[in-house]
């Protein structure tokens, strides 16, 4: 039983280890690479449209201060404007 108990304890800590190292690697990017959807860099606001196929999808921008609106992007990176101005931007289902 006790031999039992230190192979478990063994296992698991291998176990661990091993999800460890594998978490550290998930979460290794190249930082210049942009993120799909809405995202801000310290002054300016973007959307990226991350496809393969190449469509053009509506988005809503939501602007501080002023009325929202919906504006056609193509694949790639998009700047929407100063990051104090624009509040976000989704996909509203629809391509253009």
């Amino acid at each position: 039983m006790h031999v039992r108990r230190l192979l478990t304890s063994a296992f698991g800590s291998v176990s661990l280890a091993f999800a460890l190292l594998g978490a550290g690697t998930a979460t290794a990017t190249p930082a210049t690479a942009d993120p799909c959807g809405f995202y801000e860099t310290g002054s300016d606001a973007y959307y990226n449209h991350c496809t393969s196929d190449g469509s053009h999808v509506v988005i809503k921008v939501q602007v501080a201060r002023a009325p929202d609106y919906e504006r056609c992007v193509g694949p790639g990176r998009t700047w929407l404007g100063s990051a104090a101005a624009i509040q976000g931007a989704y996909y509203v289902g629809r391509t253009c």
